[in-house]
């Protein structure tokens, strides 16, 4: 964060922190006021998302400057929608199709119309050069100057509206690289280079990486300019922008124009550091996060702390650089339903988003999963967004029976509802498999933590079928994700492959050159970016056997060796002690606390306009139920209730089933425990697995 002239360090701590989840349909705030955190929520806007950030801006109403810390997922929707820059593609001739044949693995072995997804750059957009460095960093061709300058006016006439620049072997030297960046940035447009943005191997999975930062920047830099230039005509010109990262972490608004391929999971991310924090302030500290917002849900597995992964796809693309490992379902609480040409109900992923939203909005006209949850009872009309946003269950009724005469006239408005919630837990049930069982956990050793605007009211029966018996329904579950970013720290990654064989002592003397000089970039790079404080580095290392295709991080230590053999076993279920080991690739993490994050031990609270508790018919297992509602700010700390219940706040709801116990404990969390699943009945095995047919 660059500070204005003449000021102190002070500065940055005498703003106003306000964090900001920019999604789909909502964009919450969370910011620090009399001691306390406090949640505003406003619709999203669907043209430009900064327009609804600068009127939440406005109705927080501070008069000076602020420092806005963003969660964004307009670098995601860019990619899903391909609608990125012109990009031209740079690399060394005879590797300009690289990016397009890809490692030639078929995702689906057995779909013969299987479409792979096409490259983000077209065949006549990809430029060679003639050069050639080795793997170990030897030049064996510079590249001639006269054809770099031919190469810089095909790019200009190719009407290229950014460059990603990736040859071979950068990382193990990077002068030609550099040599055809300084002509290529002649052109004075956005350039993205190689060995800046990840020097590692792996020619395939690093040109795309950059590539798609050549793809995002232009936009992320129109975007992220508008907001800063929106933010400082709204509240003072000493306002800031700082912009969550996929690892996790937050960075400058410059490093994140300049590298905005590190923010493609930048929202999602905020949501997995909230949950964790919130989990270890009950006392659990291996978690499985569940965050169902209005358009996608976001799902984690946490043992401990969150680690990032440098193995993501997103949108059929490999991505190197560090993000949180997040798997994301097109399940939300907008998400669509249809009947397919079988005549089974399909939920999502299409999404009805903030505008025209559901149909109990006000505006939409095909019903969506919150519509379902307000015909079922589960979603109350009157206790939305705390009662400043009332919802139209006569519209939802009268519009959804409409909609199902024409597609499913046997059907009741019940029915549908139930099926809708069974459709959409399906998926979303799938989702939490592919972060715990398929990767080796039970998911019955972790807590499930719920959040999102609608995490809440799916959860209970997503942990019942799980097994998972203790479901957190965090303070502020709505505005998680904010919370997250609030209270996120500065976080850079820096990586190098190396790859030295390790058959008896570890390389100490070159470990120790290679961190010294990443820890030097780190400090000038912070200092840069005008951050003050201590600066704490975590090393790693990516270890393989001699031979293997694919490595396992570790962190360093002087048993480095050991570690990497305990983990492979772990991971793997054997090991080799004996063999040869190859120390790949070099990590560091640099890590700062924030501003922002050293002031969010405070009382949480939501503002809220308090109901009395009374009791209202909800829909539970196809039964009307006699059923608690009652507002979250009226629980008393350590008392125990029992369901079913419909426990309502300003920024979600939660629906508690019959036989589940709830409380609220010391952290302010919602702890519910939920009783085992009982069998599934035949007639009802096909709803379960996501197919529910008209008149069934």
């Amino acid at each position: 964060m660059k500070q204005p002239k003449g000021k102190s360090k002070t500065a940055a701590d005498a703003l106003l922190w306000i964090a900001v989840d920019s999604g789909g349909t909502f964009t919450d705030c969370v910011w620090r006021q009399g001691g306390r955190l406090r949640i505003l929520k406003v619709f999203s806007s669907a043209g430009d998302r900064s327009q609804a950030i600068a009127e939440a801006v406005a109705r927080i109403g501070h008069k000076g400057p602020v420092g806005l810390l963003h969660g964004t997922t307009v670098g995601t929707n860019a990619l899903l929608e391909r609608k990125g820059a012109r990009v031209a593609f740079v690399t060394t001739a005879g590797f300009e199709d690289s990016i397009e044949i890809g490692r030639q693995a078929r995702p689906k072995l057995y779909d013969l119309l299987f479409q792979r997804t096409p490259p983000l750059v077209e065949r006549g957009m990809r430029f060679g050069v003639a050069e050639r460095v080795s793997h170990t960093g030897e030049i064996l061709q510079a590249p001639p100057r006269g054809e770099l300058a031919q190469l810089a006016a095909e790019v200009h006439r190719s009407g290229a509206e950014s460059i990603a620049l990736s040859t071979l072997f950068s990382f193990a030297n990077p002068a030609n690289e550099r040599g055809i960046a300084g002509v290529l940035e002649e052109l004075g447009i956005p350039l993205s280079i190689s060995h800046e943005i990840l020097p590692e191997f792996r020619e395939y999975e690093r040109a795309s990486t950059v590539v798609i930062n050549a793809y995002l920047q232009p936009l992320m830099q129109a975007y992220l300019s508008n907001l800063q230039a929106r933010i400082s005509q709204q509240a003072s010109k000493r306002s800031r922008l700082h912009i969550m990262q996929s690892n996790g972490g937050t960075t400058a608004l410059e490093a994140a124009i300049r590298q905005p391929v590190r923010t493609v999971l930048s929202g999602p991310a905020g949501g997995i550091v909230g949950a964790t924090a919130m989990g270890r302030r009950s006392g659990y500290a291996d978690v499985i996060t569940f965050d169902m917002g209005g358009t996608s849900t976001d799902v984690a597995l946490v043992r401990g702390d969150a680690r990032p992964t440098n193995e993501a796809e997103i949108a059929g693309f490999p991505v190197r650089v560090p993000v949180l490992d997040i798997h994301t379902v097109g399940a939300g609480g907008g998400s669509l339903a249809r009947f397919d040409a079988g005549g089974a109900l399909r939920v999502g992923p299409e999404s009805a988003g903030a505008d025209p939203g559901p149909i109990c909005y006000g505006k939409g006209t095909q019903p969506a999963v919150t519509d379902a949850n307000l015909l079922l009872g589960r979603l109350q009309a009157d206790r939305f967004l705390g009662g400043e946003f009332e919802l139209d269950l006569e519209r939802a009724r009268a519009v959804t029976n409409e909609w199902l005469k024409a597609q499913a006239p046997r059907m009741s408005l019940q029915q549908f509802a139930e099926g809708v919630v069974r459709v959409v837990n399906a998926n979303m049930e799938r989702a939490l498999r592919v972060v715990s069982i398929e990767r080796g956990y039970d998911p019955r050793d972790f807590v499930l933590v719920a959040f999102g605007g609608a995490g809440g009211l799916h959860a209970c029966e997503l942990a019942a079928g799980l097994g998972i018996r203790t479901v957190i329904v965090p303070a502020m579950p709505g505005a998680l994700s904010a919370y997250g970013i609030l209270s996120s720290d500065i976080i850079k990654d820096y990586s190098r492959t190396v790859v030295w064989k390790v058959e008896g002592a570890l390389p100490d003397r070159a470990l120790r050159a290679e961190f010294r000089a990443m820890e030097k970039r780190a400090s000038t790079e912070f200092s840069k970016e005008g951050w003050k404080g201590k600066l704490t580095f975590e090393p790693g290392a990516d270890l393989r056997y001699s031979g293997q295709g694919f490595e396992l991080n570790v962190a360093l230590s002087p048993e480095l060796v050991q570690r990497f053999h305990a983990e492979h076993r772990r991971r793997y279920g054997y090991s080799h002690p004996d063999r040869a080991v190859e120390i790949v690739t070099l990590r560091l993490r640099a890590r700062m606390k924030s501003p922002a994050a050293a002031q969010t031990e405070v009382r949480f609270s939501e503002v809220s306009h308090s109901a009395e508790p009374e009791r209202r018919t909800v829909v539970f297992a196809s039964r009307g139920v006699s059923t608690l509602v009652i507002d979250r700010n009226s629980l008393r700390t350590g008392k125990s209730y029992r369901g079913p219940a419909v426990v309502t706040e300003y920024s979600a709801t939660t629906a508690v089933p019959p036989g589940a116990t709830f409380r609220v404990d010391r952290a302010s969390n919602l702890i519910i425990s939920v009783p085992a699943a009982r069998p599934k009945e035949k007639g009802r095995q096909n709803g379960a697995r996501g197919r529910v047919r008209p008149g069934s």
